[in-house]
């Protein structure tokens, strides 16, 4: 018999958490036990995009040519653009699986909209815009879902939000019931799903679970919520491994993991007291930095918001008003790497902020990448966007409530003794793994390596 896979995603699980509660999770312990576990070195940046396409191709962001969910189309100021599967140039190991003629089941894998054909079947990912999109290959089975549960969600709505209770609610939805009801009746040799649902309630209650959070208040009424979420996972697991014959090894991984956070660095705020940004006028309370009418004639560097910052500089030649001359561009970025990595809390503590320049990290340079990456504090502060805070530091995000930003290990569950254990991986190292599982050619230009043995 053929040997089969199911790979069980599941965005932001986080190792600290799946190892302080590893004894109540029987079916994740089970698993485990029977092979092995270690943490899983996320991409930098640590975000779901890129980061399950990494996994799935065994390369880096700057292989793939995209960095975030939006990055640049261009050089001109306005040439953001959402990443589509169509941003997905290099093979996943399902393409390569599908033209050695295995079947194959994708559900909900980072980016998958527009859905790609595959020898077998693919429901789109969370980036789907509705369930009016063409979300699933084959076409029919879009029908098929509807039927099965009626509206298909792809992700939680509005998970920066204060109606707890709402989010709460939407975080145990429907996907398991597809996934099970599809495990039964597709054929398949290989099935990867990924559950947006630990991501979500991370964000959503962490300050209600973390104690060393700034924000916990003991004896709050949302205590205990992410603890019982991990062990609904964990009984939807079991679910999952009670329909699986003794020919299929089972990996359970995550993309990244989480962490309280501590407050957010406004990088624009910080760029225009440098000197670096110019406006041309102060804005009405705070506003998006796209909102804000800039003097590009007087500023070198402006920056993007998010779980991590984005720096882009403002080149001669390059963009449309550049004014940093091509021979001052290293002078300037290793400028700001010093100044930026100084910049501690608002009382001036150290807080481990590191920065990073995307050939040095990568390698191989794709698309258009921003000329500096920030990771601020330790991933325990984020990057703001938005300009009118009048300060640098703030301790509420300017895209609404969230109270976690993303860490760079996620967790890497096998059930098969026959994969080498190890005591850690890199996000890259899946695609050759699997590949090297179903006894197919790992291609020359993936960066990760396989540990079967």
């Amino acid at each position: 018999m053929q040997k089969k896979l199911v790979i069980i995603g599941l965005d932001c699980a986080t190792p600290q958490l799946i190892e302080a509660w590893r004894q109540h999770l029987p079916n994740l312990n089970q698993l485990i036990s029977q092979g092995f576990y270690c943490r899983l070195e996320s991409t930098i940046p640590p975000i779901t995009v890129p980061a399950w396409a990494c996994m799935m191709t065994g390369v880096t962001p700057g292989s793939l040519g995209f960095y975030g969910f939006r990055n640049r189309k261009d050089y001109s100021y306005e040439g953001l653009s959402f990443v589509t599967s169509r941003s997905l140039k290099i093979k996943t190991v399902w393409d390569y699986l599908s033209e050695a003629g295995r079947n194959v089941v994708v559900v909900g894998v980072p980016p998958s909209y527009p859905p790609r054909a595959v020898k077998g079947s693919m429901i789109s990912c969370f980036l789907t815009p509705s369930t009016d999109s063409p979300y699933a290959y084959p076409v029919a089975l879009k029908e098929e879902l509807q039927n099965l549960v009626g509206e298909y969600i792809f992700d939680v709505r509005n998970f920066r939000t204060d109606n707890k209770e709402n989010l709460l609610s939407q975080i145990y939805e429907q996907r398991f019931t597809v996934v099970k009801y599809l495990l039964k009746n597709k054929p398949w040799d290989f099935f990867m799903f990924v559950e947006m649902g630990p991501d979500r309630i991370h964000h959503g209650f962490w300050k209600f679970c973390d104690p060393s959070h700034m924000k916990y208040e003991q004896g709050n009424p949302y205590e205990s919520v992410i603890f019982e979420y991990y062990k609904f996972l964990d009984s939807k697991i079991g679910e999952i491994l009670e329909i699986l014959d003794n020919n299929t090894s089972v990996l359970v991984v995550s993309d990244h993991g989480a962490k309280k956070m501590d407050g957010g660095i406004c990088i624009n705020e910080w760029l225009m007291r440098e000197g670096y940004l110019t406006i041309k006028a102060k804005p009405d309370g705070v506003t998006r930095f796209d909102k804000v009418e800039v003097d590009w004639g007087k500023t070198k560097a402006w920056a993007e918001g998010g779980y991590y910052g984005r720096l882009f500089l403002n080149v001669k030649g390059r963009e449309p008003q550049g004014i940093i001359e091509q021979r001052d561009y290293e002078k300037v970025r290793d400028e700001l790497v010093e100044k930026i990595e100084s910049l501690g809390d608002e009382k001036g503590n150290p807080i481990g902020t590191k920065v990073y320049k995307p050939e040095e990290i990568y390698g191989e340079i794709k698309g258009i990448p921003p000329d500096l990456i920030i990771l601020f504090g330790d991933l325990y502060w984020r990057s703001v966007g938005s300009i009118g805070f009048d300060t640098i530091w703030v301790h509420e995000n300017d895209t609404g409530p969230d109270d976690a930003n993303h860490a760079m290990d996620g967790i890497f569950i096998s059930s098969d003794p026959g994969m080498g254990k190890v005591e850690k991986l890199n996000i890259i190292d899946v695609a050759p793994t699997v590949l090297d599982y179903f006894g197919l050619p790992v291609p020359e230009y993936v960066q990760g390596r396989s540990i079967m043995r």
